[in-house]
């Protein structure tokens, strides 16, 4: 473990001509203190827990100190948002402050967030506040700890300047930790500016760095873009499963890497609703969680136009068109590992649509359901809807769906103990729910942090039964059903 003056870093896309960004120097904070350091991603970084503890951590991440090695940069990008393009984007809030380089040789992005404006601010502060910077903590340790692909976050930090939104709020920046920072605006605006031997050369980056067994590759362009869709439908599913809804999908927001990013208006589901919308700026429902894997297709199509100079038309379609079936494959596994089935029958399908059927019909906590079903042994399964008394309204439709997965139980070869077994290791008990997180942050902003540390842990094993924190995975209060989250940072 290291030192923060030890850590190595090797700044490769700051090394990249100057239309990819624009250096700009943090904007310092006043009175800087730290709020919460995740051990987990300090162990990535090989960084010394201890430093987040020392003024100069605090002084660093919120502009009032520098460190050599770091290379600020503001990157440059464009993107569709809501489905129109938009050619002023870029981290208007955020810099890519260097990148390091571990013992083993691996790359890890640190990206500050609420470094103040940048050329790309479009009259925004360039500020974060304490409250959304403490959501995507906790969101990304909660991801990370359900075993999906996601950016990570190092600290937060927290000051006295003070910051406008639709109240006056406690500046912060949030360190934010990631394999790579390239999403698919990056290749959007050097497609629609027009600067194809840049988009070339920012493909031979991408693979270079992340997808280098591509390199021999008889057609690494092709062999890149399939891979990005299938990380992408491997993402979508891992949401989907889990019940997770981003909330603001944009194609500035999708990471080439197949990572969650950029976290915002997000919810897990409560009371499972196929037309969940988490964000609620999003008047017409785009991005509401059965939405996701058809707006995943659409801004991989995005992405596609968006590599024509370099990619032929058939290349663009076969990796579309894979999309799909890599989706439902991927799904597939999720939701059968959910419910411990482990062979393929014609029965499945009548499975699956009448339990999500009885999920909606009658708002069932998604992540209970299943989680009450991890602990109910086959035999006992015809009499077990008293279980789940908290969870319906109707008993009647809930037992007979346990009767017809019983049925479909017995045609399995393997032992029940392994159904429960691999039941309990794809059905968290813990979720990071709108009403935690929120009262984790009003907590926050009156100086207690203590919540925020008790979710962090917690989240990092969500599987696990954590019995002394056992009301956090409770049904959440009606109020906490009601949270209004839009995209105001």
């Amino acid at each position: 473990m290291r030192k923060l003056t030890e850590l190595i870093f090797n700044n490769t896309y700051s090394e990249l001509p100057s239309v990819f960004g624009t250096r700009v120097i943090p904007q310092p904070l006043d009175n800087p203190y730290l709020v919460s350091v995740n051990p987990a991603v300090c162990e990535m970084l090989e960084l010394d827990p201890a430093e987040a503890q020392t003024p100069f951590f605090a002084e660093l991440f919120t502009g009032n100190e520098a460190l050599h090695g770091l290379d600020p940069l503001a990157m440059k990008y464009t993107g569709h948002q809501f489905g129109q393009y938009n050619p002023d984007l870029g981290d208007g809030r955020g810099l890519l402050m260097g990148e390091v380089i571990t013992s083993q040789g691996k790359k890890w992005d640190i990206h500050l967030k609420g470094s103040g404006q940048t050329p790309y601010s479009r009259m925004g502060d360039g500020r974060a506040v304490l409250r959304s910077s403490i959501r995507e903590y906790l969101a990304s340790a909660a991801m990370k700890g359900l075993g999906i692909r996601t950016t990570h976050a190092l600290a937060v930090l927290a000051s006295d300047t003070p910051v406008y939104r639709e109240k006056v709020e406690p500046g912060a920046t949030l360190i934010r930790v990631a394999e790579s920072h390239l999403r698919f605006g990056h290749f959007e605006y050097l497609f629609y500016t027009r600067q194809h031997a840049e988009l070339k050369l920012l493909a031979d980056y991408l693979i270079r760095h992340h997808f280098a067994d591509l390199l021999p590759h008889a057609t690494p362009y092709a062999a890149m873009f399939q891979r990005i869709v299938d990380l992408t439908a491997t993402l979508i599913a891992d949401w989907q499963a889990v019940g997770f809804a981003h909330g603001v999908m944009n194609t500035d927001n999708m990471s080439v890497l197949g990572l969650t990013f950029d976290y915002g208006p997000y919810g897990f589901l409560d009371d499972y609703q196929p037309g969940y919308i988490c964000n609620h700026s999003d008047y017409s429902g785009r991005y509401a969680f059965n939405q996701q894997p058809s707006i995943a297709l659409w801004n991989l199509s995005a992405l596609g136009y968006a590599l024509t100079p370099l990619l032929s038309k058939e290349e663009i379609d076969a990796a579309l068109h894979s999309y799909q079936p890599s989706l439902q494959q991927e799904y597939s596994i999720r939701m059968r590992n959910k419910l411990g089935i482990m062979e393929r029958h014609k029965e499945d399908s009548a499975l699956f649509s009448e339990m999500f059927e009885l999920l909606a019909n009658q708002a069932i906590d998604y992540t209970l359901f299943f989680r009450t079903l991890t602990g109910i042994p086959a035999e006992k399964l015809t009499d077990s809807s008293h279980l789940f008394s908290d969870l319906v309204n109707d008993p009647a439709p809930l037992q007979a769906w346990l009767n017809t997965y019983a049925k479909r139980l017995t045609l399995e070869q393997n032992k029940d103990a392994d159904r429960l077994a691999l039941m309990r290791l794809h059905n968290p008990k813990y979720i990071l729910r709108n009403y935690l997180a929120q009262q984790a942050i009003e907590q926050a902003e009156s100086g207690d942090y203590a919540m925020v540390e008790t979710l962090l842990n917690v989240l990092a094993n969500p599987y696990d039964e954590h019995p002394d924190y056992g009301h956090l995975a409770e049904k959440p209060p009606q109020w906490g059903k009601e949270l209004e989250i839009s995209c105001s940072s």
